[in-house]
């Protein structure tokens, strides 16, 4: 019998190859799409905080997915867009200016709650609110202070956890100045660090983009030219999305009306006695993205995260733990394991790259035309020294507030390794969060001690939690899944590059002003600005320098164990055809957040699997808006019950979103 390659994967191979085709030959960036997608930035640098802050309802900003940036373009498909389509039909917005409100609002949500905002406020006012006698930071911690990063007067701080008077705006410009600086500069590093990967990530290796699937998916406009695009009139779509905005939203209605049923879509075990329970969550949002996950990949999240349970639970059976203090969001042993994880992958990444990026150095050395960046949002040479003068400003800024200079370069190197990793991570899988169980300012404690940061080192080193500390959100994510659409424009990708850095720009500054109106208002104790991250700081610093601590050669064994094990992942990986199991499941299975969505990722890996063993590529291709609908309507339910709370203030009407 002749062996014969399916027909309909034939067509999916020849549409993967084939290059882009778009119906719609303005496939550019307009100024009138980025005057749109600034006004939506600034819609989410208001109503996210908003949201958060006084409704206390469905955080939409509060992931590296961004959900809110998917909601907006949902909306705006279905409204804006068709009315200026029916008034006159050159109107409509075009596939490039839909791309540049996507990109622009998915890098603004990343900054109004814990991607910035809500980390920086507490985080520079704590240190003097929260100082008491018995905690000692008076004597301990003040006089160490590198207070041009802080807000430095006793009742500018007070009022602005108690509330009840304006912004003291002298107080407050400086500081605000000193991380602005910062945060440029960091985000020009990580904008010059995608622009420098993205043709790797989306040309050579084809990584997934789960995040991705959806906003391509509204933008297609197929065959017909019509103004509501085919995505919106697929009803397999609807109907996945009405499962979970109908499921969801008797949930909204239970806070409305308590006497009403909720479904129940989340229940745990405890497979060991006295130990963690498991929790069986039925996430729609992950559910729906998941989906497109390789299947090795989806095999690996879900049951490395059983392995890791697992070992948790035998590790406190024979008493292996460790008592090391090295602040809240760095786990003893955990941490370790992954840290040496995420490192050599990083190796593993760059190795891949390798071919690429000596292209990218040689064009920017010499314009050799090794590679063409035409297409890129920015030239390789402005990104190779756009990435040079970016770390160059924040080595110089964090040795400036008292880290030694090495030890600078340290912290930096470790954040940008866990930046450039989880980004990746997300870019192949779409978990809407990849939180470590280590952040630089434990790593270097357990790394190095404390004893060699000094006690001005051992007080600065806090405050580099406020970039890198809880990673619910960070800007390599949605940066990165940004910089995928790039391949969804025929021209004037470099106005990209303007345009999102016009979008982190004003973002920034008007959800840092109306954070602060709404402190000076109501008073930070009584929103969502955490006590834990505003003492956190100093708590750890006092810890440290009334007890002093030296490189701890049991957190580099560990670490080097799990480089060990990300090293043998990878190697049967790339040699062994049989090997199941991808290295990235492992990295992945010790992070926070997996607990919630890993049964979710489960069930949709099975559904895939299930689909492609007896339906084959067709059967997966028609499903595959049913679960982008699932995604949608998930994300959807959310909005669409945080405008109604808005409007008929109600408050703590939340749809989980992870």
């Amino acid at each position: 019998m002749q062996s014969k390659v399916p027909p309909d994967y034939q067509d999916y191979l020849a549409q993967r190859s084939a290059p882009t085709v778009h119906h719609n030959l303005r496939a550019a960036i307009t100024w009138r799409g980025i005057l749109v997608g600034s006004l939506l930035c600034a819609l989410i640098a208001v109503g996210a905080p908003y949201a958060r802050q006084i409704i206390k309802g469905t955080a939409l900003a509060l992931t590296s997915a961004t959900p809110v940036a998917f909601f907006l373009l949902f909306v705006l498909l279905l409204t804006l867009h068709l009315l200026l389509g029916r008034c006159r039909r050159k109107w409509a917005f075009t596939r490039g200016e839909l791309v540049t409100i996507f990109a622009m609002m998915t890098v603004a949500a990343a900054i109004p709650t814990k991607g910035v905002v809500s980390m920086l406020l507490p985080i520079i006012t704590g240190f003097l609110y929260y100082a008491s006698p018995e905690n000692q930071w008076a004597t301990q911690v003040h006089p160490l202070l590198p207070r041009w990063i802080l807000v430095d007067d006793a009742q500018a701080v007070t009022d602005f956890y108690e509330g009840g008077a304006t912004i003291p705006w002298a107080h407050w410009l400086p500081p605000l100045a000193a991380w602005f600086a910062f945060y440029m500069a960091l985000y020009l590093t990580l904008l010059c660090i995608s622009a420098i990967l993205r043709r790797q990530w989306v040309d050579y290796e084809r990584l997934a983009y789960p995040l991705a699937q959806a906003p391509l998916a509204m933008l297609n406009e197929g065959t017909e030219d019509r103004l509501l695009k085919p995505f919106f009139r697929n009803w397999v779509m609807w109907v996945g999305f009405a499962i979970p905005f109908l499921l969801t939203s008797l949930g909204a209605l239970h806070h409305y009306f308590p006497q009403m049923a909720v479904p129940g879509l989340s229940t745990a075990v405890q497979p060991i006695d006295g130990g963690r329970s498991l929790q069986l969550n039925i996430n729609f949002l992950m559910l729906g993205l998941a989906y497109f996950i390789n299947l090795s990949i989806g095999l690996s999240l879900w049951l490395f995260y059983l392995i890791a349970y697992f070992q948790d639970a035998a590790f406190g059976i024979m008493g292996i733990h460790s008592q090391a203090d090295l602040g809240h969001w760095s786990v003893p042993i955990r941490g370790h394991l992954m840290m040496g994880a995420i490192v050599v992958l990083l190796g593993a990444v760059l190795w891949n790259a390798r071919h690429h990026l000596k292209a990218v150095l040689q064009r920017a050395w010499d314009g050799t035309d090794v590679v063409d960046d035409q297409g890129e949002i920015m030239s390789f040479r402005a990104a190779v020294v756009g990435t040079v003068v970016g770390v160059a400003s924040l080595w110089f800024w964090l040795w400036q507030t008292g880290l030694p200079g090495w030890i600078a370069l340290f912290v930096l190197a470790v954040g940008l390794t866990i930046f450039v990793v989880l980004a990746r991570i997300i870019a192949e899988t779409g978990l809407p969060i990849v939180k470590p169980a280590m952040i630089p300012a434990g790593f270097t404690l357990s790394g190095v001690g404390s004893s060699a940061l000094g006690p001005q080192g051992t007080v600065a080193l806090g405050y580099t939690m406020v970039w890198c500390g809880d990673l619910l959100v960070f800007m390599m994510a949605p940066l990165a899944n940004s910089l995928r659409l790039v391949n969804e424009l025929k021209s004037g990708q470099r106005r990209l590059f303007w345009a999102l850095a016009a979008a982190m720009l004003l973002t920034w500054v008007l959800s840092m002003w109306y954070t602060l109106h709404l402190a000076y208002r109501h008073g930070a104790i009584n929103l969502y600005l955490s006590t834990h991250y505003a003492t956190e700081p100093s708590r750890l610093a006092v810890r440290h320098l009334l007890d002093p601590t030296e490189p701890s050669l049991a957190g580099w064994l560990w670490t080097g164990g799990g480089g060990a094990i990300m090293a043998g992942l990878l190697a049967a990986r790339r040699y062994l055809l049989w090997w199941p199991l991808h290295p990235l499941g492992f990295v992945v299975g010790f992070g926070y957040v997996m607990e919630r969505i890993w049964f979710a990722v489960f069930l949709a890996w099975l559904s895939k699997k299930c689909l492609l063993r007896f339906g084959g590529a067709a059967a997966y291709h028609r499903m595959q808006p049913f679960f982008l609908g699932m995604a949608l309507g998930h994300i959807s339910s959310g909005g669409v019950w945080l405008l109604i709370d808005s409007v008929t203030g109600t408050v703590g009407n939340r749809i989980p979103l992870y």
